[in-house]
């Protein structure tokens, strides 16, 4: 969400952002869940239809009740794009606005920056161990500390935290579980430990029925099976193995999986507000902004700039933070288009790597997500499974069973809880952890 509005400043002004005062941004948060936001089409720059959010209403049902005719809304956000330091008096809406699925948060988040910019925060807040920043890298960490790091102001969109949800760190990790059936590769760091101490994993507590803990395996064959099609593509003599009404089937398992978790709108206001959060410390490292080139961590690429930065506070983020970062768009993007249905046959699959009027880009954009996914997990899914067949192995295009949409089983404690995703990021990986000082 942040990354749209920042780039209605235009071209070489989008740090301009970071000089809007909170109360603003924290308003403009309340006035872009209710913004005709659209959901990122893989394949494509331009914006796509509005996104599956398991309810057409959750979005009025949340939203603060439109002023009558003639009533002026209550508290614009009055952004001014051409002075950040004036006030305008109205609402402010860019379009397009851009809605991220929440493999986008969880994504950014796994990379470490936001346990690493945290830390520059926190640093910044109590005491002098940092250099002195500029104005601007001031107003950003001014903005951060109140946006992030503190409830938000009561009745607001974002204000997700209660007495039953009382840690940010925790609703995060709740929400990718409930989804992905996702840990995140690094534990919560010891300062900000959990009850229960170092190692508890309270957000898979009192869940229910609903984890998606075969999302990966379906996810890793859809990868798998998209690039037997790439690899077969131009095959015109012999056997070829490829199946576009199973890789049609794998999105509509996929899509199944995750409308189970968004029933009712449930996880539509969770999402945005992590969404929205990782989007901010995402902004952060996408450019040498004030705060990056205040702290002299510039770099070409955000994990370049990310692990300058986590160096100078002794912290390391994730091994395979480039590949992360390059993957949240993309990923996002395809998991909205499987949300809505647009690869749910055999035909309509085959545009994910059969070359059609049209399509280069598409399966560009799915040649890549494959390449990025293979690397930052370890997972090959550019090789066949091997079977035993007849006491001997072989490789098959498919495995023996269709993988279902089965939601997954209850999860009431954390000791039953595999962590699929931890070690696949990277081995022993101190993401978000102190480190050892150089």
């Amino acid at each position: 969400m942040f990354r749209s509005l920042a780039k209605q400043f235009g071209p070489g002004r989008q740090d301009q952002v970071f000089l809007v005062h909170p109360l603003q941004l924290s308003r403009w948060l309340d006035e872009a869940w209710t913004a005709p936001a659209r959901a990122p089409v893989l394949g494509s720059t331009s914006p796509g239809q509005s996104p599956f959010l398991g309810s057409n209403t959750v979005i009025a049902d949340l939203a603060l009740p439109d002023p009558t005719a003639g009533v002026r809304p209550p508290l614009p956000s009055g952004i001014n794009l051409a002075n950040p330091d004036l006030f305008n008096d109205r609402v402010f809406i860019p379009k397009p606005l851009i809605a991220h699925q929440l493999i986008y948060a969880y994504l950014i988040e796994a990379t470490g920056a936001y346990e690493v910019l945290s830390e520059v925060v926190r640093r910044l807040a109590l005491g002098e161990s940092l250099n002195t920043v500029s104005p601007e890298g001031l107003q950003w960490a001014r903005a951060t500390e109140e946006l992030f790091f503190r409830d938000p102001p009561l009745f607001t969109i974002g204000g997700i935290h209660s007495r039953f949800r009382p840690d940010i760190r925790v609703e995060t990790r709740r929400a990718y579980w409930l989804m992905f059936g996702f840990d995140l590769p690094h534990p919560v760091p010891p300062r900000w430990a959990m009850p229960g101490g170092v190692g508890a994993a309270p957000w898979k507590v009192d869940i229910g029925d609903g984890v998606n803990v075969g999302f990966r395996d379906k996810w890793s064959e859809l990868l798998r099976q998209i690039w037997l099609g790439v690899e077969n593509q131009n095959n015109g003599i012999g056997p070829n193995p490829t199946d576009s009404e199973y890789v049609g089937f794998l999105c509509k398992a996929i899509k199944d999986m995750l409308t189970m978790r968004r029933l009712g709108g449930r996880l539509a206001r969770e999402e945005f507000v992590h969404v929205t959060t990782m989007s901010w410390f995402h902004l952060t490292l996408e450019q040498d902004t004030p705060i990056v080139r205040d702290l002299k961590c510039q770099g070409s690429h955000p994990s370049d700039r990310l692990a300058r930065i986590a160096q100078r506070i002794g912290m390391t983020p994730a091994p395979r933070a480039r590949e992360l970062f390059d993957l949240a768009d993309l990923m996002s993007a395809f998991l909205r288009s499987i949300e809505l249905g647009m690869f749910d046959t055999g035909t309509l699959a085959r545009l994910l790597f059969l070359p059609t009027a049209g399509n280069a880009q598409l399966r560009a954009d799915v040649n890549r997500i494959i390449d990025l996914w293979q690397s930052a997990t370890g997972d090959r899914v550019k090789e066949r499974p091997a079977v035993v067949v007849g006491g001997r192995q072989q490789t098959s295009a498919q495995p023996l069973r269709l993988p279902g949409a089965d939601p997954g089983p209850t999860v009431s404690s954390p000791s039953l809880s595999p962590e699929p995703f931890q070690a696949a990021v990277g081995p022993a990986s101190g993401n978000g952890q102190r480190g050892e000082r150089p």
